[in-house]
Order: C-alpha cells, then structure tokens, then sequence
C-alpha cells in the first residue's frame, strides 16, 4: 500500500538514490552519459542534507513510501520561479524508483503534490521538462498539463538541452 508523507532528514539517503539514479535512468540518451556518471547518491545527499537544515519546510517535499520497498517516489513544490501570476507553483522535481517506473507512483505522487498546492493557495502548477523527455511529456499531458509555449536551456556539461514549461490549472 502507497502513503505519502513530508520528508524527513532520515529520508535524505532514500530520496538521494531516487533522484540520482532516477536522472540516470530517464536522462539516458538525452543528457551526456559522462554527466549522469559522474552523478552520486553520495554528493546529492550531502547536499540536499546541508539544504534541508538550512530551509526546513521550504520547499514541500513528499516521499512515497510502499508498505514493502520502502521509498518508493519523490516529488518537490514550491512557488514558482521567474515572471509569473501570484497563486502559481512550480513541481520542482518529481522521480520514482526506476524500477517501479510505469506502476502508478507517478500520479499517486502527484496527486498528493496538487492537493498539498491547493493547500498552499495554489491555483496553476507549473513545471519544466526536457524537450526530448518524451516519456515525462506524455506522462504529464496524460494529467492535464500542457506545453504553454515558454522555452529555455539548461546546459550539462557541453551540452545545451532545451526545455519545455507545462502548465496545469488546479481550480
């Protein structure tokens, strides 16, 4: 049975993996290989532990955790940035085991994720993805969201990726 809960420091480890080998496994193809090796469970939890002292509470960040695997999925919301409407959040992050990828954690996980935005007075999440994470595009139209138009590019080592910005009215 999945449960959702706010992270704890004793979650950083798990979250840690998630993220990373959750990057390693979406990315594969798209970001430069020697970027998602040089990648650790170790760096990320060092400092996402040194963070997470630092701005306890802010952002939100929920875990998934499965009855019997453990921590299962990972999901980060906050308002959003750059030039937008008051009333507008951003999904930071959401990674699920890689393993599991495919079995409903996803939109568990953001589910719980709107319904904590709605809390927060939230009335429009917004997120970015990576044009060539096709994967994570059909997943999030699947839920509503749509590529509003806005671009932008993240760089990972030599490389220039472009990324889409998707918008989802919670209202």
């Amino acid at each position: 049975m999945l449960r959702v809960q706010e992270m704890a420091e004793a979650d950083i480890d798990a979250v840690s993996a998630i993220r990373v080998r959750g990057w390693q496994a979406a990315y594969a193809g798209i970001v430069p290989q020697p970027y998602l090796d040089g990648m650790t469970v170790e760096d990320d939890a060092r400092e996402r532990r040194s963070w997470f002292r630092r701005s306890p509470g802010r952002p939100l960040n929920l875990v998934a955790f499965d009855d019997h695997a453990g921590a299962v999925g990972w999901a980060c919301l906050g308002p959003c940035r750059g030039d937008v409407p008051p009333g507008t959040g951003e999904v930071y992050a959401l990674y699920i085991r890689p393993d599991l990828t495919g079995n409903g954690i996803g939109t568990f996980l953001i589910n719980a994720l709107h319904s904590r935005a709605t809390e927060q007075r939230f009335d429009t999440l917004m997120l970015w993805v990576l044009e060539d994470n096709l994967r994570a595009r059909r997943f999030y139209e699947s839920l509503g969201y749509t590529a509003d138009g806005a671009t932008q590019c993240d760089t990972y080592g030599d490389t220039v990726l472009s990324e889409l910005r998707y918008r989802r009215a919670l209202l």
